[in-house]
């Protein structure tokens, strides 16, 4: 087995911002090669329908249906899929669904409006989007929780229908994922994948619909097809590579972060994980741990290069300093191991989710806590939030003018437009004002 490395650093060392900066570097600029592939795919999508979708599926998933009616998974297999599950799988999938159910309950956003005293009515009016389409990723891997996270948030919406896409390599389906859509309340779902799937749905062919929203993961094809289709339909975000800050006090044991680090580190290569302490024995501990827990991975070759390139131990100088490094990585998921959670949380600005003392493993909040695992990335915490309703509703603004109201209203419009130039604007308010012509 390779040697195992992590970088180790110290906040006090006059280079630690540039060894810091390296650490944290991420290109991820999209390769011209696969952006000339996902715009081709697109373009065919558009201009071809589902005759492109049948040859793209062929081709890259080595799987040949007769007609396009084949693309589409009967709703009765999600069922049959739901029937055929274990009871111990059945009921952990349906204690998370019900937990992140009740979570996203609480996100709603409502309709309301006010009256001013001359009559005139202020407010917002709050609707679901009225169809939006979920990319899961397929093959090996299965991903049941993410169906969830995307499908069941849409759905506390009040979104109408919910459209799936799933990659089925040679074929086969994941009993898991159609299990996780028929729970979610899926509507449909279409063993279609990659950048084929996310031009299907933004721009819909003849049997696949077109829909207002694409959410969910993907490879680099799927992250740059979802780029390109912006615009004509939303999408959540552009998701990078997965990562996990800690920040321990050195009061936790060390095995349990070492696996916090390494539950992130699993996901691939590029996933980051880093943690900062102001005690260098807890440290060492910790990097001791990191190396004799290693070898009993089952992904242990994938953790070694992800925390050999990307990963850190860093010493600094107190907790205070550790919230300011955090609000300067803004992570994706930020543990904070701590005597005193609430009172260091309070100095965070920037994270995707914060997870709150020693017991608060980071992957609880993956598959079952409740709020969603859909984070922001690459140092987006610092202006995005996690997937939740309100990505799947809309407002409009309502604005009522009684007589006495328009008339106000109209002679401040009425000077600003003027000042602006535009007076059709003008002559368009001052015609509600009485005795004007």
């Amino acid at each position: 087995m390779a040697e195992f490395s992590i970088a180790r650093l110290t906040s006090s060392e006059p280079d630690f911002g540039r060894e810091l900066d390296r650490v944290l570097a991420w290109d991820e600029s999209t390769d011209t090669d696969v952006h000339a592939r996902v715009s081709d795919i697109i373009a065919r999508v558009r201009k071809e329908g589902d005759s492109a979708l049948l040859e793209f599926t062929r081709r890259f998933d080595r799987f040949e249906l007769s007609d396009a009616g084949g693309l589409e998974i009967p709703k009765d297999s999600l069922r049959a899929a739901w029937d055929n599950l274990p009871a111990a799988t059945a009921a952990a999938l349906r204690t998370a669904a019900e937990r992140i159910r009740a979570y996203a309950e609480h996100q709603k956003l409502a309709s309301w409006r006010y009256l001013e005293s001359d009559g005139t009515v202020l407010g917002q009016q709050v609707t679901p989007l009225d169809k939006v389409g979920i990319y899961v990723p397929g093959g090996k891997a299965a991903y049941p929780s993410s169906v969830l996270m995307n499908a069941i948030p849409a759905k506390v919406a009040g979104v109408p229908e919910i459209i799936m896409v799933v990659p089925t390599p040679k074929g086969e389906t994941n009993p898991l994922v159609l299990a996780a859509a028929h729970i979610a309340g899926v509507d449909r779902v279409f063993r279609i994948g990659g950048a084929q799937a996310v031009a299907a749905l933004a721009y819909g062919t003849e049997t696949v619909p077109r829909v207002d929203k694409i959410v969910g993961p993907g490879n680099i094809y799927v992250a740059t097809a979802k780029k390109l289709v912006f615009g004509q339909v939303g999408i959540d975000m552009v998701a990078g590579p997965s990562e996990i800050l800690v920040i321990s006090d050195g009061g936790t044991h060390p095995d349990w972060l070492a696996m916090d680090l390494f539950s992130q580190a699993e996901h691939d290569e590029d996933a980051q994980a880093i943690l900062l302490s102001p005690d260098r024995k807890h440290l060492d501990a910790i990097e001791a741990s990191l190396r004799r827990l290693l070898p009993t991975l089952e992904r242990a070759e994938v953790v070694r290069a992800s925390l050999s390139r990307r990963g850190a131990l860093i010493e600094v100088r107190d907790l205070d300093e550790a919230a300011r490094l955090a609000n300067r990585i803004a992570p994706e998921h930020l543990e904070l191991s701590v005597a005193d959670p609430e009172a260091l949380a309070g100095k965070i600005r920037n994270a995707g989710a914060i997870f709150l003392g020693r017991h608060t493993a980071e992957a609880l909040g993956d598959y079952c806590a409740g709020p969603n695992h859909v984070l922001p990335t690459s140092g987006t915490a610092r202006f995005s939030s996690p997937l939740g309703v309100y990505d799947f509703q809309k407002r409009s603004s309502l604005i009522f003018c009684s007589p006495e109201g328009a008339n106000h209203l109209a002679r401040t419009a009425s000077v600003l437009a003027r000042g602006e130039g535009l007076t059709a604007h003008a002559r368009s308010a001052e015609y509600r004002i009485p005795g004007q012509p």
